[in-house]
């Protein structure tokens, strides 16, 4: 039973975060300083590394006080 209740708040917050999604892009979520972008005439890179850490501070957050 606890792994439906998991499940069932996961796609709830993916659901958040989708609907979400325009207002945390004009907030800069993905384009924080610290990410890493490298360009050339070949192509370019991004590693969002910053927006990771922000992300995962938030959910552990979030799963922390939804656990206790």
């Amino acid at each position: 039973m606890d792994i439906s209740r998991f499940l069932i708040g996961l796609g709830l917050v993916i659901l958040v975060i989708g609907l979400l999604w325009p207002v945390l892009g004009k907030l800069g979520l993905g384009r924080l300083p610290g990410d890493i972008v490298i360009e050339r005439d070949g192509g370019s890179f991004y590693f969002p590394i910053v927006t990771c850490l922000v992300l995962s501070l938030v959910l552990s957050a979030l799963f922390w006080l939804f656990g206790r």
